[in-house]
């Protein structure tokens, strides 16, 4: 083995170099080839031009020189005394000083003065004087001539000119030179600018290469030549064998590139390329988008007989220049599934719609009303709806379904064929689509009402009318929900629409049974809120009491969504006294109702024991209390929340007692038109357990308005409490002082919200005065020998007030209630007569023992006077006052008042000393 370490193979072999030396030079990419074939370009065009210039520079300074030389030639042999000296017996030494001097000045390297036959007698060279020239026979016979000699004693540039005497004899010859050498060298001097010349036209030639590569492999993205004829090739494959038309149009509106496909759409003429889109003949709609450079999506348009969907884009965003790309789609075929496509999406959105617009009032009829209306014209051009009349007023729906009511009309004018909104509608005939459609429950379709006889059956005039109008088609669809038949849909089409087909069932089914949920929601409503509204009605007061101490005037409006709980109340009081009241329970609803009931009734339970004001609301509070106890032990929803105002006004004296629970302070609008809210002790809502309530008086001068309402006239989401608050005050004044039911118009007319949101009661009571004349009152002694002068007092006065014909049986209560406050009672000790519209008496004494009545045996000694005084009373009864109590009695003036009875003289119980 030799010693000598091996070299890897391909290592620094001469194939390997020769290989990676065809590498370097092996361009890959189209940019460098362009780069590579410029520079060599250059280099031999520019070394081509260096020769050139060289050569030329050569033949420039050949030329040159002979031109000199001949040039000093001939200024020599012309010049005067050449030829004398040539004549002359030693012309060499005539001539020689002659020929040094034309030599130095003409700047030529050699000059000579030869003999005829080319010996020279004088010469710059001294060693060829009397030698003899070559090459001169051409000027021995008389003719100058230039040429590159080339010999002895140089090669030289030289021009050789007869010397003539005048005869025209040539005497001799001149010649003058620049030798070769001499030449050379002047080539040699522009000699480096021609290469600095060269080589900056190299560098500037590979610059502008390198910059003309540079954008070609940008514009190329680094693709050699084989990969750009790929690409290319299949840019005009694909161009060409693509199903869509594409276009290019130049941002001037010209067309620049069009395809097979788009100049089979658009059927463009040869040559098309490079005009006007809008000379191109196309339909103006599509030009105008071409040449627009709008961009668009799908947009479709008419291209002749063809229907094209377009899509255009801007050129410049993707490097190429600015102009407008589409692409041009034939969906004429696809028109009808398109249209197919179409329908079903509309009827998708119709049946969205439905679920929308179908069923917001909650109202039978409008709900029938608005199917209609969803239906035509988009569906149907006309279409009626027929609904049963116990769905019409909320009920269950029941018995047969051949009769229905009609309820809904929509499409056409006045004067199209349906029989109007209210008639009835019957089914009795089994052949019609209607009577078919309710037996099957599923929808019939007529799609030729002209051949229909089972149609006309029912009747021929109305169906006879229909045909005359232009109606073709009908589907009819019954009205189901939960099973249960509500009514029947019936969708039209005249002559000028498509007939109803097989595909319109099934859609006209999904419309009606959602409208038929609607409907039976808004029935089921009907039915609840009607029957909220009968209880809060039969809870609230039908007719209000007769009497004589307030004009009084009320509204009473429920909300729109449901019956709530607001109440309001005017009760009589003994002393010719009335109590006025006005409350909210929250919510809506039957519990809200039927809340509202169980407090109006303990209220007027409440004020029969004549409490005042804060009493009575005491006593409520603990009974909404105990409701809210017992109704949270049951799972119930309990109160959430009730207010309540209550007042006593006393037509005697003007006094009006008051006080609230949560409740808003009521407004008092004086005779003169001025306008107060009265300010109240604040108290929580009733069933907070709060401090005791505390009442407020006022007295109310005659004529005053005292105006009592709930929160819902006030207040709703458009408007707050305190806007509403001035409203009010703003709608009372009124210096006319008009009556309560002019009030009550007013405010509803100024104040009434457009959706009522919850409840609204208004009272207005406008206050009288008893006639002081009407009343009198006696101060009695506890003495028993009193009774007898009062009760004789009492007598005149009620004859005074022609009232004598009551004289006896009123004397006789009297005498009893006074004698049972004398012994009974403590003073002090009152009596009050009151005729207003009955007579009042009333007896007063400061015990506030409570007497009651009770059935007396017949071994009793007393306990027959209360027995007695409710003989011949009408109304009688204790009240306490902070002083003490009054018992009183209420007697009636009208005609239809019974008689008193005569009082028994054998029972002797009654009379006067007997014990209450």
């Amino acid at each position: 083995m030799s010693g000598r370490p091996g070299r890897p193979r391909g290592v620094g072999s001469p194939r390997s170099s020769r290989r990676g030396v065809r590498s370097r030079l092996k361009v890959r990419s189209a940019a460098g080839q362009v780069l590579f074939l410029q520079i060599v370009v250059a280099v031999l065009l520019i070394t081509a031009a260096v020769v050139a210039l060289t050569f030329q520079t050569r033949q420039d300074s050949e030329r040159d020189a002979r031109n000199r030389s001949l040039a000093a030639a001939e200024a020599f042999a012309d010049a005067p005394g050449t030829v004398e000296a040539l004549r002359s017996p030693d012309p060499t030494a005539a001539l020689r000083a002659h020929t040094d001097a034309a030599h130095r000045g003409s700047g030529v390297d050699f000059m000579a003065v030869m003999a005829p036959d080319g010996t020279r007698y004088a010469d710059t060279d001294p060693t060829l004087i009397g030698k003899r020239a070559e090459g001169v026979e051409r000027a021995t016979a008389g003719t100058a001539f230039t040429e590159i000699f080339k010999g002895a004693p140089n090669d030289a540039a030289r021009a050789v000119v007869p010397v003539t005497d005048a005869d025209g004899s040539v005497v001799g010859l001149v010649a003058a030179g620049v030798t070769v050498e001499n030449v050379g060298d002047a080539v040699n001097r522009q000699l480096p600018m021609l290469l600095a010349s060269a080589a900056g036209a190299l560098v500037l030639a590979t610059g502008s290469s390198v910059l003309v590569s540079r954008r070609l492999r940008r514009q190329t993205h680094g693709l050699g030549p084989t990969e750009m004829t790929r690409m290319y090739e299949h840019h005009d494959a694909v161009l060409h064998a693509v199903r869509e038309g594409v276009l290019i149009i130049g941002d001037n509106g010209r067309l620049t590139l069009v395809n097979d496909e788009a100049r089979r759409l658009l059927e463009l003429p040869a040559g098309a390329e490079g005009r006007h889109v809008t000379d191109l003949g196309l339909d103006a709609p599509i030009a105008r988008l071409l040449a627009s450079g709008r961009a668009v999506t799908d947009e479709v348009h008419l291209a002749g007989d063809r229907l094209l969907a377009v899509n255009t884009r801007p050129t410049a965003p993707y490097g190429g220049p600015p102009g407008t790309a589409a692409t041009l789609r034939d969906t004429t075929d696809l028109l009808a599934l398109s249209g197919a496509a179409e329908v079903a999406r509309e009827r998708l959105k119709l049946l969205y719609e439905a679920g929308v617009r179908i069923g917001t009032t909650l109202d039978v009829v409008r709900t029938a009303e608005e199917l209609s209306e969803v239906a035509v014209p988009r569906f149907a051009d006309f279409a009626t709806v027929e609904l049963l009349d116990p769905v019409l007023r909320g009920e269950e729906p029941t018995g047969a379904h051949t009769e229905m009511r009609r309820a809904a009309v929509s499409g056409g004018g006045e004067d199209r064929p349906f029989q109007p909104v209210g008639d009835l509608i019957r089914f009795v005939v089994p052949t019609t689509p209607m009577a078919a459609a309710l037996a099957s429950g599923h929808a019939v379709l007529e799609a030729d009402l002209t051949v229909a006889h089972g149609w006309r059956s029912q009747d021929p005039e109305g169906a006879d009318r229909a045909l005359e109008y232009g109606i073709r088609s009908l589907v009819s669809v019954p009205l189901q929900a939960r099973g249960v038949v509500l009514g029947m849909a019936n969708f039209w089409r005249s002559e000028s629409t498509e007939r109803f087909g097989e595909e319109d069932l099934a859609f006209a089914e999904e419309l009606a049974a959602r409208a038929a949920v609607a409907i039976d929601n808004a029935r089921r409503f009907t039915r609840e809120h009607a029957m909220a509204v009968t209880l809060q009605r039969s809870l609230l007061p039908r007719v209000l009491p007769e009497q004589d101490a307030l004009d009084v005037a009320y509204r009473y409006l429920p909300a729109q969504a449901g019956v709530g709980g607001d109440w309001f109340d005017v009760i009589t009081l003994p002393g010719a006294r009335v109590a006025l009241v006005v409350g909210d329970v929250v919510g809506h609803g039957l519990h809200a109702a039927a809340t509202m009931g169980r407090l109006r009734t303990a209220v007027h339970n409440f004020s029969a024991l004549d409490l005042s004001p804060d009493e009575l609301l005491g006593h409520l509070d603990e009974l909404v209390s105990r409701i809210d106890e017992e109704e949270g032990d049951d799972g119930g929803d309990g109160i959430a929340g009730a207010t309540c105002l209550y007042a006593i006004y006393d037509p005697v004296s003007g006094l009006c007692t008051m006080a609230t629970a949560g409740h808003f302070a009521p407004a008092l609008a004086h005779p003169d038109g001025t306008v107060d809210f009265l300010e109240m002790p604040v108290f929580p809502p009733l069933g907070l357990h709060g401090l005791p309530f505390e009442t407020a008086e006022v007295r109310l001068p005659e004529g005053s308005r005292l105006v009592l309402y709930t929160d819902g006239l006030i207040e709703h989401r458009d408007r707050d409490i305190d806007t509403g608050l001035r409203l009010l005050r703003h709608t009372l004044e009124d210096p006319a002082n008009p009556s309560p039911e002019e009030t009550c118009q007013a405010v509803f007319s100024a104040m009434l919200p457009p959706h009522r949101s919850d409840d609204i009661a208004l009272l207005v009571a406008r206050t009288h005065l008893l006639d002081p004349a009407r009343v009198a009152d006696w101060d009695v002694p506890s003495d028993p020998a009193a009774v007898a002068p009062v009760r004789a007092a009492c007598g005149r006065q009620l004859e005074t007030w022609g009232l004598g014909e009551i004289g006896f049986s009123t004397e006789l209560m009297l005498s009893e209630l006074i004698t049972n406050a004398i012994r009974y009672g403590s003073e002090p000790i009152h009596v009050r007569l009151m005729y207003e519209r009955g007579l009042i008496c009333e007896v007063s004494d400061g015990s506030s023992t409570a007497p009651h009545l009770r059935r007396a045996a017949t071994t009793d000694e007393g306990g027959r006077g209360l027995f007695l005084v409710s003989q011949f009373a009408g109304r009688w009864g204790t009240r306490y006052t902070p002083t003490g109590k009054v018992m009183w009695t209420e007697q009636s003036l009208t005609d239809g008042q019974q008689p008193a009875p005569e009082p028994d003289l054998d029972d002797l119980s009654w009379l006067p000393g007997e014990p209450l």
